[in-house]
């Protein structure tokens, strides 16, 4: 394998463990600029609105539609770069995303920022996708959930630094000034794609009917479920925090403002700690945190009693729903082995799709006349919805549905 710079040298156990590390950093740093560019649009919706004269429900229309792009973006962008080698296609990604930002900072109206923001959607999915199967390339079999974790670190990171980053250069400077500064971090992305990843081999055309088989097996699609009901259940509460909050809590702006950082820092720190455990099991790691998730939400009104209740629910919910991510990828991504790349790009639209789904079961809740205590119960059953299907799969009780555990 050839690679560039300063990760070329891989004679040695120290200097290939060296490149392994830039290389996740670099992917790291691409996934920090898409989730300060998926995510800051939700603090900038003010700006914005009065920007392109849009009321701010019309304004939010750009968040689907970009969680939209994701998901029809990411198998079409796989099978167009599949020809490519990785590291190509990820700069190419990267320079997409750029151009999408850039574009929306100059975008004259409504109508051309959202055609703005579904380009740089379309670099997402298959970013994540084809950088998973990068990162996981890199490292040992035994430490490849955890390389997955280091690259979407940059995700979570972005939650605690580049949104807020973003609202307070679209609040002070302009909403202009911060996608153009979010395109920025795609061209240093770029760079250091180019810098720290290995060259690869040239791709190969991905055979349609093949790939589409590969997906259509039982366990990847009960992998890929996993990945929606777990996904629908974090956003059946990340959607509706803010009135959870002042519901439960009686929360001031401030105090909202601190229980976002503090969930971005739980989104680290399970992260993390979910990479690593799952590079011991993957099924034991997603079985634990579904629970966890699941008994969180259940006691979330009993212990939002209290402000200091409510920050300690609200990071071990957190850290729980992020330490699912890196080892629902590693399950789809082993299940389809022979299509890692297309089924870990087509998961990234699953984490959307649940996005999706989680948001609509709150404000379905909520029309029906219910209270937010019944929204975090219908955000734990999803949680027990996908706990009974890994177990179910794990213990064995479908001969079509076999483990993908580590």
């Amino acid at each position: 394998m050839h690679a560039s710079s300063s990760s070329t040298d891989l004679s040695s156990p120290a200097s290939a463990q060296r490149g392994a590390g830039l290389a996740l950093l670099a992917l790291a740093v691409g996934a920090f600029g898409i989730g300060t560019t998926e995510f800051g649009p939700m603090g900038m919706l003010p700006t914005i609105a009065g920007g392109v004269g849009v009321s701010i429900p019309a304004a939010g229309m750009l968040v689907s539609a970009y969680a939209i792009g994701v998901m029809a973006g990411a198998p079409v962008m796989s099978l167009l770069l599949a020809r490519w080698p990785r590291r190509r296609a990820l700069i190419a990604l990267m320079a997409i995303f750029a151009v999408g930002n850039i574009l929306s900072a100059l975008a004259p109206q409504y109508a051309s920022l959202m055609g703005a923001r579904v380009v740089t959607s379309l670099a997402h999915g298959a970013f994540f996708g084809i950088g998973s199967v990068v990162a996981a390339s890199v490292v040992p079999r035994e430490r490849q959930a955890s390389a997955v974790a280091m690259m979407f670190l940059g995700l979570t990171i972005a939650n605690i630094g580049g949104v807020p980053a973003a609202t307070w250069v679209s609040e002070h400077l302009g909403w202009r000034e911060s996608f153009a500064a979010i395109g920025v971090l795609g061209v240093i992305a770029m760079a250091a794609l180019l810098m720290f990843l290995p060259a690869g081999s040239k791709g190969q055309a991905l055979e349609v009917r093949r790939e589409l088989k590969v997906l259509a097996r039982p366990r990847v699609l009960q992998a890929l479920l996993t990945t929606v009901l777990s996904s629908a259940a974090m956003f059946a509460l990340y959607t509706y925090i803010n009135p959870v909050l002042q519901t439960f809590t009686q929360a001031s702006p401030g105090f909202v403002t601190m229980m976002l950082a503090l969930i971005g820092i739980g989104f680290t720190v399970g992260n993390t700690i979910g990479g690593k455990m799952a590079d011991r099991s993957v099924d034991k790691t997603i079985l634990f945190f579904l629970a966890v998730e699941a008994a969180t939400m259940i006691a979330f009104p009993w212990l939002a009693s209290s402000k200091a209740g409510a920050a300690i629910g609200l990071f071990v919910w957190s850290a729980a729903a992020f330490a699912l991510v890196p080892p629902v990828q590693m399950r789809v991504m082993r299940a389809a082995s022979e299509a890692p790349g297309m089924a870990s790009s087509v998961n990234i639209g699953a984490f959307n799709l649940g996005n999706a789904i989680g948001a609509a079961l709150g404000a379905a809740i909520l029309n029906a006349g219910l209270a937010y205590p019944a929204v975090l119960f219908g955000g734990a059953v999803m949680s027990i919805l996908a706990f009974l299907l890994v177990a179910w799969a794990a213990n064995g009780k479908s001969a079509a549905l076999p483990s993908a555990a580590a």
